[in-house]
């Protein structure tokens, strides 16, 4: 039974456009076109459900140095590195190889029902991954939890699709925020809360199930916040188009395409014949490419970051670390969260507004350069200075990694038209998986590899680690100028076709 339709009159744009009955995506473009407000709920849903998939991402770094240790598969101390580098890499090889497939299945199913499966992933593997006994259990445990947990590409997409376009900056600023805290509080609970039987023996005894398991409670209580996430869920709304035509499926461009050709919304059929050249193919789409591959450099280096900083902080002073402990690591992670989420929350919107997303990205990775050039200096400090220059720089590093990944994130999505948003960031999510997935294993392996140099006439120990890390940096930095960085044209990203040159 076809769909009826009718005109409604968007007040951002001036125009009439069609919305169909039973349509959620409709459903949601008349909430959008009568009501020019903050969507406060709907923001609230995107940062919990971003915050949910990005905590077990990186919350074993703190302790995965003592459990590599205790799982006594390297031989040598020097060694535990190469195998924490593995046991890290697995999450985002897994992601890297299904990431495009739940881009797809979001762009024909819709994106709650790969959020919500992503969400439930994370309640059963993560919980399994801190029972992990062995090696081989922590990486299966991983890599499966990887695989299943598709939850950030339809988010970026379901971001620029459920509020209007004044307000797509500011929410893809809350994912790039949650994210960016999930990445450093994962890491402070994994700090505190692992090892509770040595830390915390008057709530936790030898005996109990924590003790036998020493990393399983910040496993435990992340994945009791996805449970809590995964029935909100429930609850969201959905942003995809599906119109009923003469019986058949028609997946739909951005609503406001419509109103730009309705003849277009008439031939459209799953086969994608009616859809224009220029957005045929998302690989020949270089606005999208060039700013996926950037952002995927920078991943890298930020992924490798995350790994170096904690194994450094923990090492021995012999071996230029700090001899830090988990619980030291996770109030430094601690207080670059609280910096992160109230730059990102109040000052990025403002910056963005005024330098827009790439100049904010280029500042951040300058800026990043001479601030990582400083850590093993920072090394030679020690007490309440040490504390507090640390801090300071664990929160400058982390705005501007999340700075340049916010505006990556705004490019890529104003790249294409709704119909390819959950397949642009399935690309995106595959790229950046990969590109993670060698983060962590080189990270520790060149972590290892420093240690063994320490008396080198050049770069030696540690130095060597943050040098390459810099030249990474560069390298992504480079690639955000012309001719390999391509703008999107603003009505691309406002879902109109287009045949311009500059998309292809």
């Amino acid at each position: 039974m076809a769909e009826t339709s009718l005109l409604l009159l968007d007040k951002e744009a001036g125009k009439e456009l069609n919305y169909y009955e039973n349509c959620p995506g409709c459903k949601i473009e008349r909430v959008k076109c009568s009501n020019a407000g903050l969507p406060l709920k709907h923001l609230f849903f995107i940062a919990i459900v971003t915050l949910s998939a990005a905590l077990p991402i990186s919350s074993l770094f703190p302790f995965l140095y003592f459990m590599i240790r205790d799982f006594h598969v390297a031989k040598m101390e020097e060694d535990i590195g190469y195998y924490a580098g593995y046991v890290g890499s697995s999450f985002m090889f897994g992601r890297a190889l299904t990431s495009l497939l739940w881009g797809l299945v979001a762009d024909r199913y819709g994106r709650k029902p790969v959020i919500l499966i992503g969400t439930v992933a994370v309640v059963i593997f993560n919980t399994l991954f801190g029972l992990s006994t062995n090696f081989w259990m922590a990486v299966s445990t991983r890599f499966v939890l990887g695989s299943l947990c598709g939850v950030l590409g339809p988010m970026r997409a379901y971001a620029s699709e459920i509020c209007r376009k004044d307000y797509q900056a500011l929410a893809m600023s809350v994912i790039s925020t949650s994210w960016g805290v999930g990445l450093v509080i994962g890491p402070a609970l994994g700090g505190y809360l692992s090892q509770p039987a040595d830390k915390y023996p008057e709530f936790f005894s030898k005996e109990s199930v924590f003790g036998r398991f020493p990393y399983l409670l910040p496993c435990l209580l992340i994945s009791l916040f996805a449970l809590v996430v995964s029935v909100i869920c429930c609850w969201l709304p959905e942003t995809l188009h599906i119109h009923i035509k003469n019986k058949e499926v028609v997946i739909c461009e951005d609503i406001e395409s419509v109103a730009y050709d309705s003849t277009t919304l008439e031939k459209a059929e799953i086969s994608g014949n009616s859809v224009p050249p220029s957005q045929q193919s998302l690989l020949k789409n270089w606005p999208l490419m060039s700013s996926i591959i950037a952002y995927s450099v920078f991943q890298l280096h930020d992924m490798a970051y995350a790994e170096i900083f904690s194994l450094w902080a923990i090492s021995p002073r012999e071996s230029e670390g700090l001899s830090y402990t988990t619980s030291d690591v996770g109030e430094t992670l601690s207080i670059t969260g609280l910096g992160l989420l109230l730059f990102q929350l109040f000052l990025y919107p403002v910056v963005e507004k005024i330098r827009g997303p790439i100049m904010v990205s280029r500042i951040g990775a300058v800026l990043s350069i001479p601030l990582l050039f400083s850590y093993p200096c920072i090394a030679l400090l020690s007490g309440f200075w040490l504390s507090l220059i640390l801090d300071s720089a664990s929160v400058l590093k982390n705005v501007f990694s999340v700075s340049i990944t916010t505006g990556l994130f705004l490019l890529q999505n104003r790249a294409v038209s709704q119909e390819q948003r959950g397949a642009a960031n399935g690309i995106s999510m595959s790229s950046m998986s990969l590109f993670k997935a060698i983060g962590p294993a080189a990270g520790g392996s060149l972590f290892s590899r420093a240690q063994k140099r320490k008396d080198a006439s050049i770069l030696p120990g540690v130095q060597m680690v943050f040098f390459i890390l810099n030249v990474v940096e560069l390298i992504g930095l480079l690639m955000t100028f012309k001719p390999f960085l391509a703008l999107p044209e603003e009505n691309i990203s406002d879902g109109k076709p287009t045949n311009s040159d500059e998309s292809r």
